[in-house]
């Protein structure tokens, strides 16, 4: 074994590894213990110390290999290899970074208060732009990357040179993937919908739960998950129950007999609302919006602060006003009304097939003059004695 060449080796290569490992152990050490502070610098200390702990011995390597009599193209390999892993931790170290600017920003306005409007306006801007942020960051490093290969170099070239027809099919490829990434941002701009919001989405009531970079999982009432993309909401209609605010109007219907007395339900339903925290003091009103021939509809509208608060809301209403009438007015209640002859009494005159005072009355803006055809008259016999609908 040539001695003094291995020492040219051993030397600086054993010398950067041991003060890398002694460096990484130590910025580690500090990582460990900055675990669980909440101070801004032990918060900054954490983003960069795994990275710092990788990067710092390639750095060593890479001096200590210009140090080394090691040739090319052995030597420029083995450098553009730490060079690549080097932009690896950076890349490493910016997605971190992204990311602890996002948790600062979603801890410093929580959605966990009763007026979240400006809350989830914010969180959502800064989770939907912080993925895209670091898909960006990812994307271009990788780029970088891949740019020290000669051979991709020139592949780049080559696509260049034929950039119309290429980009024409690769656009065609991408466009899921960028139809997302624009739609992505215009909801991070525009805010058609936040995190929390309360969307009836495909008939489905829920909530927005999470707003990824390609799609939006929407939380339904039973505790099933919606996954939409995000081109769904720019492009197709939705209801938003909290786009400016969370109060809500909620309607129950009681379909009652025409004697229902409306006054005492009225008083009843402001006796109900003013009792119940669930109700928030803006609206309660009682209207008779329908009436058939054999019920009237009745509206009771009240209000809310959310959705949550206005169904449950709804629900009582209905429950103690049905309880009120049963007690009070068992009257009020819908029934099916029957006139039954009772045996004996002379049948009526429509029963017997006579006419009825008042049946030779013709209907308000009939034509005047005679029938075209008089019973048992002339050209009685014109015609088909069946009877039919007429013109």
């Amino acid at each position: 074994m040539d001695w003094p060449l291995a020492k040219a080796y051993l030397w600086p290569i054993g010398l950067a590894l041991v003060v890398g490992a002694m460096g990484a152990w130590g910025i580690l050490a500090l990582y460990r213990r900055l675990q669980g502070r909440d101070r801004r610098r032990a918060r900054v200390g954490r983003v960069i110390g795994l990275p710092l702990a990788v990067a710092f011995p390639l750095l060593l390597l890479i001096f200590a290999l210009e140090a080394t009599p090691l040739q090319d193209p052995l030597l420029s390999n083995v450098q553009r290899l730490f060079h690549i892993s080097l932009t690896l931790c950076f890349i490493w170290l910016l997605v971190r970074g992204v990311a602890a600017g996002e948790r600062a920003i979603l801890r410093s306005h929580p959605m966990e208060v009763a007026d979240n409007l400006e809350a989830r306006r914010i969180q959502t801007q800064t989770r939907v732009l912080s993925r895209v942020l670091m898909g960006a960051i990812i994307l271009v490093g990788m780029s970088l990357v891949l740019l020290t290969f000669p051979v991709v170099r020139q592949i780049g070239t080559a696509l260049l040179a034929s950039a119309g027809i290429i980009g024409l099919v690769a656009g065609i490829a991408a466009k899921p993937v960028f139809g997302n990434l624009i739609a992505g941002l215009q909801i991070a701009l525009t805010q058609p919908i936040r995190l929390d919001d309360v969307v009836i989405v495909e008939g489905e009531w829920g909530r927005i739960e999470e707003i990824g970079s390609s799609y939006v999982v929407v939380r339904v009432w039973d505790e099933r998950r919606m996954v939409v993309p995000l081109t769904w909401f720019i492009e197709n209609p939705f209801q938003n129950w909290t786009r400016r605010s969370a109060d809500l109007l909620g309607t129950a219907f009681l379909w009652l007999d025409h004697r229902a007395p409306i006054a005492a339900i009225r008083s009843e339903l402001e006796r109900i609302c003013g009792s119940e925290p669930l109700w928030d003091g803006r609206v309660c009103v009682t209207q008779v919006t329908e009436t058939s021939e054999r019920t009237i509809q009745v509206r009771l509208l009240v209000s809310a602060r959310n959705s949550g608060d206005a169904f449950d809301l709804r629900c009582l209403v209905r429950e103690r006003m049905l309880d009120f009438l049963a007690r009070q007015h068992p009257h009020a209640l819908p029934r099916l009304h029957a006139q039954v002859e009772q045996e004996g009494d002379a049948p009526s005159p429509a029963r017997r097939g006579e006419p009825t005072p008042g049946s030779e009355v013709r209907s308000p803006g009939a034509e005047d003059g005679e029938p075209a055809i008089q019973p048992g008259g002339a050209g009685s016999d014109t015609f088909p004695a069946e009877k039919g609908p007429g013109p």
